[in-house]
């Protein structure tokens, strides 16, 4: 068992990877709601073409079944899009085909 309880073997129950690009100025909401609900994250500092500004990644690792319940946290943290045609968020789920924890 890790630290976190859970088993050291690859686990056996689908997971995914939701890969999260978000303004810098919502990553804190963004944690903040992600963490309140059970869901950890990887923060990535990035720039990039999306909004060519600095941005952060998130990489949140999620269950099959906890997919729609961490997208509609960081909806829900994500400020509004600005009038201009900003994005708040660009999100990837993306399934893996195997999750360890060493």
């Amino acid at each position: 068992m890790s630290h976190h309880g859970l088993p050291l073997t690859p686990q056996k129950l689908p997971m995914n990877l939701i890969i999260a690009v978000i303004r810098d100025s919502d990553a804190n909401a963004v944690l903040d709601a992600l963490i309140e609900k059970n869901f950890r994250a990887t923060r990535i500092a990035s720039t990039g073409a999306f909004w060519k500004q600095g941005n952060t990644t998130l990489i949140i690792g999620v269950g099959e079944n906890k997919v729609e319940e961490a997208i509609t946290t960081l909806k829900s943290a994500c400020g509004s899009a600005s009038t201009d045609g900003d994005h708040c968020t660009t999100f990837f789920v993306v399934n893996t085909t195997r999750y360890e924890q060493l």
